[in-house]
């Protein structure tokens, strides 16, 4: 029961930081103010404007009972009436009212009038709403009916007003007061949001400055720390590896050259795909160290990316549903990469490839399926890991060195993305690609 309520509250409660600052101040205030509202509305205001209309109504029914007596002074109690309690009246001699009932179910004011005049009888008719400051009110008589014009403040308490905005004022002044402390307190907090995010999808950014809160200022101090082990040690990797690479390219040059004196073609022929094969894996070892953290972001045409892949292969074997142009910020070069890598893997080991492209509310997705022998299923997290081979018949076949599947993963995932295997409906693999916008 309580985890259900919890998760209840979860889901109602705001997203951002900032609104959820501002509904602890907010909420609170909000249910102070309906609190007093309702006990003013029910201790003070309403009773008083009950005793009012009351009297009210009692000095009209006291009015019209002197009006109509025989041997009554009509001019002295009309003008009696008027002089002392400010309440204008004409009588209609001989006439009947037949105006609508203009009366308001929400209205306090007309609820208390109308209950106090069918207590005394009386055949009426009222309009509070006509005029601004003055209740119209008709009763019925004998010989004809009597129009009063009542002021408004004989009805209702003006202090309503007064109260309104005593209880308002303050309280917006509050809430304008945590709006602006709330946001300067979350700026930091959004300043390493934005940092952590930009540095997560492999995006340069200039040395992060912490500012706010003794604890925000703390983990702005030890993101930057990390930020800049994290891109030691890359630069460091890639520095060892370009090292490598270049020592290693030197004697196989050498050993081309070495072997253009040799006459034995079959020799020739059989060292030269050694070489070519280490200076693939070479090439290989370079991409997975290459600074990719260094590209700079670029607006580009996503289907168009994927044609100019496609391009490089035999169009005749890969089937490519685009949808509409769709303009994506990204690294490039990196993304290209990935889906070069992608198709490659799918076109050595099928004849048949699909590559749909959807634009979804807040993602994309790039769904490659092929007809090959796909991947077991406890092979498929694998797959993603440095130099990872699944078997030897597939590694001979490939002359893969097992570093494909991990750059792509590292591209997808630098873009916030996701790259997931399962079986395709073709028959083969289906890799599915996932990015963020």
């Amino acid at each position: 029961m309580f985890y259900g309520l919890s998760k209840i509250i979860k889901q109602l409660l705001p997203k951002q930081l900032f609104y959820r600052g501002l509904l602890i101040v907010a909420l609170p205030i909000i249910i102070l103010q309906i609190t007093i509202s309702i006990v003013f509305f029910d201790s003070l205001w309403i009773k008083t404007n009950i005793g009012m209309t009351r009297a009210l109504v009692g000095e009209v029914k006291t009015f019209i009972d002197s009006y109509n007596k025989k041997d009554a002074d009509k001019n002295f109690v009309e003008n009696t009436f008027e002089e002392y309690l400010e309440i204008d009246v004409v009588y209609f001699e001989n006439e009947k009212f037949y105006d609508k009932m203009n009366e308001k179910w929400y209205s306090p004011i007309d609820r208390s009038l109308r209950r106090e005049l069918k207590s005394k009888n009386l055949n009426y008719w009222f309009d509070t709403s006509k005029f601004k400051n003055t209740v119209n009110l008709k009763i019925q008589s004998e010989d004809g009916y009597f129009e009063f014009f009542i002021p408004r403040e004989r009805l209702t308490s003006t202090s309503v007003r007064i109260f309104a905005l005593w209880i308002t004022l303050p309280a917006m002044l509050i809430v304008a007061i945590a709006i602006i402390f709330l946001k300067n307190q979350t700026r930091p907090i959004k300043k390493l949001a934005e940092a952590s995010r930009k540095f997560g999808r492999g995006e340069n950014i200039d040395e992060f400055i912490p500012s706010g809160a003794s604890e925000i200022r703390q983990a702005g101090f030890e993101f930057e720390k990390m930020r800049k082990r994290i891109l030691r040690h890359l630069n460091q990797r890639t520095d060892m590896l370009s090292g490598i690479s270049h020592d290693l390219r030197t004697p196989l040059t050498r050993m081309k050259l070495q072997l253009a004196l040799i006459k034995d073609k079959n020799l020739i022929d059989r060292f030269s795909s050694d070489i070519d094969e280490m200076e693939k894996m070479l090439n290989e070892y370079l991409q997975f160290s290459s600074e990719s953290n260094k590209e700079q972001t670029e607006e580009f045409e996503f289907n168009e990316l994927i044609k100019s892949i496609i391009e490089k292969f035999n169009n005749s074997m890969i089937k490519f549903n685009g949808g509409k142009l769709f303009y994506f910020n990204g690294r490039k070069l990196s993304i290209k990469r990935c889906l070069n890598n992608l198709i490659e893997n799918s076109s050595k080991f099928g004849n048949k490839i699909e590559i749909n492209f959807q634009k979804l509310k807040s993602n994309i997705l790039i769904i490659i399926d092929d007809n090959g022998p796909g991947i077991p299923i406890n092979e498929r997290e694998n797959v993603f890991k440095p130099f990872y081979k699944i078997d030897k018949s597939r590694s001979e076949k490939s002359s893969s060195v097992g570093l494909g599947m991990s750059i792509s993963s590292d591209i997808i995932r630098s873009h916030g993305g996701k790259i997931e295997l399962s079986d395709s409906k073709l028959g083969g693999l289906r890799v599915v690609i996932s990015l963020p916008f």
